[in-house]
């Protein structure tokens, strides 16, 4: 049993997961960050959040941040008899901006630094430990490790293992979010999905994929063709309409426009020249962000 007045002040990167061709396998980390602490008590939960979502997630010990960390605590075979949590929360909830993803690693982390203290974080246990909550590893690994990752589960070595690489990111990449006021559920995003795709869509979507990482990587100008996908967005457009309106004003204009995550928010990923061909007239609605490349997930005290 942790020893009550334990302390640790983490912060969690938003990200972006399903990028563009690489549903569940590609992620993106940004520069826009969840502060929270947690402290160990003798007993009973307190929660304190401020920012986004202050209004309605729970107050008890069902949040997600308290139930990671209750379940990263019993992999390290420790406990904590009550808890503080105190969140200020900047990423935009339900929107496809991986607040839920961020929280479960925010759990996670501070399990870890709470039971190992002296320890290097184990990264690739909070991928697996994540994995298992999330059930898709793109945007949880983003969130663990920062930048542009590429995830798979590896049953060729050990069946469900799940495993993640960095990527390159050419510095001439420019990112945007276009955050829309109205929510989509993750679940009735996932529900929109069919079993199956035709097999031709499913070999044009894995070239796309793979000229994605290159273009991330080597060549920005290859964006608006490396962002083009068939898995997810189409079957998902009746969901977000005014989402779908955008990525296709975007992508007509040649800038690599997608849905983040399970949206609504628009990414654009594109190089320096064509980013300033973006003058905000096209935002309507929604609200305009420019981004930068975040780090990991770290424990800052």
């Amino acid at each position: 049993m942790l020893r009550a007045g334990r302390r640790v002040h983490l912060r969690v990167p938003a990200n972006t997961a399903n990028l563009g061709p690489g549903f569940d396998s590609l992620g993106l980390a940004f520069d826009w960050l969840d502060d929270c602490t947690v402290e160990v008590l003798r007993s009973g939960v307190q929660v304190e959040v401020t920012g986004e979502g202050a209004g309605f997630v729970p107050r008890d010990r069902s949040h997600l941040v308290i139930r990671c960390l209750d379940q990263g605590l019993a992999s390290l075979g420790a406990a904590a008899p009550g808890v503080r949590l105190v969140a200020h929360n900047t990423i935009p909830h339900t929107r496809g901006l991986g607040s839920s993803a961020a929280a479960t690693v925010a759990g996670l982390l501070a399990a870890w630094a709470l039971a190992r203290p002296e320890d290097e974080v184990d990264r690739q246990w909070l991928l697996t430990e994540s994995n298992k909550v999330e059930g898709h590893p793109d945007n949880v690994a983003a969130a663990i490790f920062g930048g542009f990752v590429l995830t798979w589960i590896d049953d060729e070595n050990e069946p469900g293992a799940v495993r993640a690489a960095s990527g390159r990111i050419h510095p001439d990449v420019r990112l945007f979010a276009y955050v829309h006021p109205a929510p989509v559920a993750t679940k009735a995003a996932r529900k929109a999905l069919p079993s199956r795709v035709p097999h031709a869509e499913a070999a044009k979507n894995s070239g796309r994929a793979a000229l994605l990482t290159h273009a991330m990587g080597d060549d920005p100008t290859l964006l608006h063709a490396a962002t083009r996908e068939w898995l997810h967005q189409d079957y998902r457009a009746e969901l977000m309409p005014e989402a779908t309106a955008l990525v296709r004003s975007l992508r007509s204009r040649g800038f690599g426009a997608v849905i983040s995550g399970a949206g609504p928010t628009v990414l654009v990923l594109t190089d320096a020249a064509k980013a300033a061909e973006l003058d905000g007239s096209e935002a309507g609605e929604f609200r305009r962000y420019a981004l930068a490349v975040g780090g990991p997930a770290e424990v800052i005290g």
